[in-house]
């Protein structure tokens, strides 16, 4: 059982007003009504769920390896990830993260880029709790010149301030952002840090140097358990969620209306104890739904195009957001990366052959990186290379200008062991990045080739 009580004085304000004018039902739902809105909910909650795993983790747990100091504060990682880091699923082992959390319920945040060098490609993706990335600053969408942004939350109405290039706007009032910036290897380390210190947030009152508006409520965050997510407890994080979402988007007003019927809402408790039993059968018979519906999707997605995205571009098409967060937590829109993959067993050695017409279609630069399954982190191996591609030191590309990787637990031989993935000596996961992706990527016309067995030497 988990019973989350309303997390600040507003939500109980807004819950007890909610309730107010909440009309009578003339009966409760059915129990077959709770099982599809049930189902229908968890789907839509799953994305949510998975980013809080990650809030919590880095703003609700002061003291914890991930914590990254509290919201509005930039933590850096000057070094690429390694297996040790578990932050995050499918981490990207190209381009050091920077990691940052907003809270903009009392006011919006300036972000400050500094000019970073031509050469270098660097991103800020800016996700709300939905898990839409709803802005971008960097290479692709701003360049690399210096910029002055503000970041506003959903019910900010003043006027943008002098030396603001930009407001992009949240609809939620928690962000954050997953900034990379590209490392050409160990030596680039000194020049990754001057970019990233060269980043700042600060309130908008800081900005214009005005007084501080009354702070926003102190949150409490419930600890997140990912075995209670996976239940009918999932209502209690959703509710929690949901306060820091107001208002609903206009097209999810209805949603949240049908939510309402099986205690779903901003704040609220929820404590599965106090329901009826048939009513808690049709919530788990609901719950199982959903992870059949999201199992079943996943056998089927295999490329990102289309995963990712604004709710633009996504359409309200929640499963597909649900799908997008289990297959890789904070992937960028297609217009930034395209990403692909493999699933290989380690204990065959296998092949990707790219002939040179086939290479990858990159504005900045490709990789392919290696994860363990199922936990999705990075392989422990002598060599310490956890990714391979263009920006390899020492790949060997063949005669005719194509190239040939190879991923496996054992070597390919002392010829060829600048080309090689190693890999666990079971099932493993391999994630192509393409970063600035070209035409015939985005549209589909360009595919990775086959994971192919080695033949035996």
């Amino acid at each position: 059982m988990i019973g989350f009580p309303t997390r600040t004085a507003s939500t109980m304000a807004l819950g007890l007003a909610l309730a107010a004018v909440q009309p009578v039902l003339a009966q409760p739902p059915s129990p077959a009504d709770v099982r599809a809105i049930t189902k229908e909910a968890y789907i839509y909650s799953f994305s949510m769920l998975e980013n809080y795993n990650t809030m919590y983790k880095q703003v609700g747990t002061p003291g914890g390896k991930e914590y990254v100091g509290g919201f509005g504060r930039f933590r850096h990682y000057a070094e690429v990830y390694t297996p040790d880091n578990h932050d995050v699923v499918t981490p990207n082992n190209d381009t050091p993260y920077s990691w940052a959390w907003l809270d903009l319920r009392a006011e919006p945040y300036v972000v400050s880029v500094p000019a970073v060098a031509d050469h270098r490609y660097y991103v800020q993706q800016w996700v709300d709790l939905f898990t839409y990335n709803f802005a971008y600053i960097g290479s692709r969408a701003t360049g690399n010149g210096a910029g002055t942004y503000m970041i506003a939350g959903p019910r900010w109405k003043g006027k943008t301030p002098a030396g603001i290039q930009k407001v992009l706007r949240s609809e939620t009032d928690i962000v954050m952002t997953l900034t990379r910036t590209a490392m050409n290897g160990p030596e680039d380390i000194a020049a990754v840090k001057a970019v990233q210190e060269g980043m700042k947030l600060q309130p908008l009152s800081s900005y214009e140097h005005k007084a501080a508006p009354p702070a926003a409520p102190a949150i409490e965050f419930p600890p997140y358990d990912k075995a209670k997510a996976r239940t009918h407890d999932f209502i209690g994080y959703l509710n929690f969620l949901l306060q820091f979402t107001q208002p609903p988007h206009p097209s999810e007003v209805a949603l949240m209306k049908r939510f309402a019927t099986i205690g779903i809402g901003p704040g609220k408790p929820f404590d599965a104890a106090s329901l009826q039993p048939e009513t808690l059968a049709a919530m788990d018979l609901g719950v199982k739904d959903a992870q059949e519906t999201l199992a079943a999707k996943a056998k089927v997605t295999l490329s990102s195009n289309g995963l990712f995205g604004s709710r633009a571009e996504l359409k309200n098409d929640y499963l597909t957001r649900a799908i997008a967060a289990e297959k890789g937590l904070y992937g960028n829109s297609l217009v930034e990366a395209w990403y692909g993959g493999y699933v290989g067993d380690g204990t065959q050695l296998q092949q990707i052959h790219f002939t040179k017409a086939q290479l990858p279609p990159a504005k900045f630069f490709w990789s392919i990186t290696l994860y363990t399954l199922p936990d999705r982190f990075l392989f422990a191996n002598d060599l310490k290379r956890y990714s391979i591609g263009d920006r390899t030191k020492g790949l060997k590309y063949d005669a005719d200008g194509g190239l040939t990787l190879y991923l496996g637990h054992s070597s390919p031989g002392p010829d060829k062991e600048s080309n090689w993935l190693p890999a666990p000596d079971g099932k493993y996961s391999a994630v192509a990045r393409i970063y600035g992706p070209g035409k015939t990527a985005m549209d589909g016309t360009w595919k990775l080739p086959p994971l192919t067995p080695v033949a035996a030497r």
